[in-house]
């Protein structure tokens, strides 16, 4: 597939590189102009001007690694040096919604390794690979962060937890059709790729405060510790010892 194997700028597709429309570029100076006024030296927006790039775009094409040099004083290859570094930038056409399935150790174990498979023959791609109507785009992920709900998938970073060969099937069957998809924590329903990376890039999209935020098996240790009345040690402690406090009302650790 052209420029799927792109590295940075000068081996993108030709179409990667044709200039934007006035519109669109007038639209990318107004928000990269927000963007950069954030940080005390301009090129330390780098990073969300590329996710800023990619809501436009939908990946970071030669036209965007230009106009991030250009507007931040910086070489096409300092940029691409970065865009090439991180894998949330992404090098060639992504689908509208990226399903990244872990499968790292604990995920793996419970059922991380068999959903990638037979996900991955259901949509007939593989690792950062494509559908051909777009709309999806497969990875298999080295860890979500959220061991306590494996095996978990993800769709543009939102949550699907205890997640099943075939429950993940469906997700990605009613996000192709379309339909509202809500995760199991966090937004309402899982936005596309362009739009999570406006998020990303530092736009707020008022959804914040959305959803469950964490769930009963991420707060079983705060109940705990709540329960007996631990706390962390305080400046009271001497040589880096517990209080009695720390230790539990029943003197337990």
């Amino acid at each position: 597939m052209s420029g799927h194997d792109a590295s940075g700028h000068l081996h993108v597709s030709p179409e990667s590189k044709a200039p934007y429309a006035a519109d669109v570029l007038e639209r990318l100076h107004v928000d990269a102009a927000e963007v950069i006024s954030r940080y005390p030296q301009k090129r330390s927006a780098l990073l969300p001007l590329l996710h800023l790039v990619q809501s436009v775009d939908g990946y970071v094409t030669g036209r965007g690694v230009t106009f991030c040099a250009e507007v931040l004083d910086l070489t096409e290859a300092e940029v691409s040096g970065v865009a090439t570094f991180y894998t949330q930038y992404k090098r060639h056409p992504n689908g509208d919604y990226t399903v990244g399935v872990c499968t790292n150790t604990l995920c793996a174990v419970m059922g991380g390794d068999l959903i990638f498979d037979r996900l991955s023959e259901h949509l007939g791609v593989g690792h950062d690979e494509t559908t051909e109507d777009g709309k999806i785009t497969l990875e298999r992920v080295e860890c979500n962060a959220a061991c306590d709900y494996a095996p978990v998938v993800m769709a543009n970073w939102e949550f699907f937890d205890n997640q099943t060969p075939e429950s993940t099937i469906g997700l990605v069957e009613d996000l192709r059709a379309g339909k509202d998809v809500a995760p199991t924590r966090g937004a309402a329903k899982v936005c596309t790729f362009k739009e999570v990376s406006r998020v990303l890039a530092g736009f707020e999209d008022g959804r914040a405060d959305e959803g469950v935020g964490a769930g009963p098996a991420s707060l079983l240790g705060l109940k705990i510790a709540n329960d007996r009345g631990w706390v962390a040690p305080g400046a009271n402690s001497s040589n880096g010892s517990h209080s009695s406090q720390a230790d539990g009302k029943d003197g337990s650790k």
